[in-house]
């Protein structure tokens, strides 16, 4: 029988991967973060079974991680360096150049809607999870992500006219 952690958590992995990634744009350190925050989560296992959003939670842990390191290294500047993703599906030359031109773009976005923008055209997230995971209101969701999509939709436009 497999326990709580292996269940409801472990298969949570990916999805704060990528999360993570988004935030600090490296591989080593952003797996190193979600095993700190797996820790916690199979030490807490009892409190977590009952827990309202455990998806919230998760998220939140992991934020709080990424916010002790850099405060603990002294590296703020390292949250805004954003490097590009990579697409690692078999597409067109152009649809792959739209996509990266579109994770660039992403970079200039709050990081609220940079969050809500990956969780829904990235992860494929709907609406109603999204609140969930984030905590946050559907109307909140909404309105960032229409503000998300609106200031990237510009910057392609300008990009193609200049």
């Amino acid at each position: 029988m497999k326990s709580f952690f292996e269940t409801h958590i472990w298969p949570k992995r990916s999805k704060l991967y990528r999360l993570v990634y988004l935030w600090i744009r490296d591989r080593a350190l952003a797996e190193d973060l979600i095993q700190n925050v797996f820790e916690k989560s199979f030490q807490k296992e009892g409190e977590l079974k009952n827990h309202p959003n455990l998806s919230g939670w998760l998220v939140k842990s992991l934020k709080n991680e990424v916010l002790m390191h850099y405060r603990s290294s002294k590296r703020w500047e390292d949250l805004d360096g954003l490097e590009e993703i990579q697409v690692n599906e078999p597409v067109n030359e152009e649809t792959k150049e739209s996509v990266r031109k579109v994770m660039i773009l992403m970079k200039d976005l709050p990081l609220k809607q940079q969050e809500i923008f990956q969780l829904r055209e990235v992860e494929g997230m709907s609406y109603e999870e999204i609140a969930d995971y984030l905590e946050i209101s559907m109307e909140q969701v909404k309105v960032n992500l229409h503000r998300a999509r609106t200031k990237i939709r510009e910057k392609m436009i300008a990009m193609k006219a200049g």
